[in-house]
């Protein structure tokens, strides 16, 4: 799991290495263009169930990942979050749409073996 460290607070967000990697790419471009956005997330695994955030230039980010080599990503899902990001309801990552692109990406691998 990777680590994604939010403004000043020493309690990272764990998001799983690959997930994390659209989320930098997509802040990345986002940030660069000096644009905000919101980005909120499902987390079943803690005490609430949704949690957003504003992120903006002036708020310090940090991606810590456990693999070191970075991923081939899914240019279809990286469109759709960015797409995302620019509507005013914001990026929105949930399991189930996470799950749906990894079993997407998947499959064109398992069928070339």
């Amino acid at each position: 799991m990777g680590k994604l460290f939010y403004g000043s607070d020493p309690q990272p967000i764990e998001i799983d290495d690959r997930l994390l990697q659209y989320l930098q790419v997509v802040t990345s471009t986002k940030l660069r263009r000096s644009e905000s956005f919101t980005f909120t997330w499902t987390d079943a695994a803690a005490s609430h169930a949704r949690t957003t955030l504003w992120i903006q230039t002036a708020i310090p980010l940090r991606f810590l990942y456990v693999s070191p080599e970075a991923e081939r990503l899914s240019g279809a899902y990286l469109r759709q979050l960015a797409d995302q990001a620019a509507m005013s309801s914001g990026l929105m990552l949930d399991a189930a749409t996470w799950q749906q692109n990894e079993s997407a990406h998947r499959a064109p691998l398992a069928a070339a073996a």
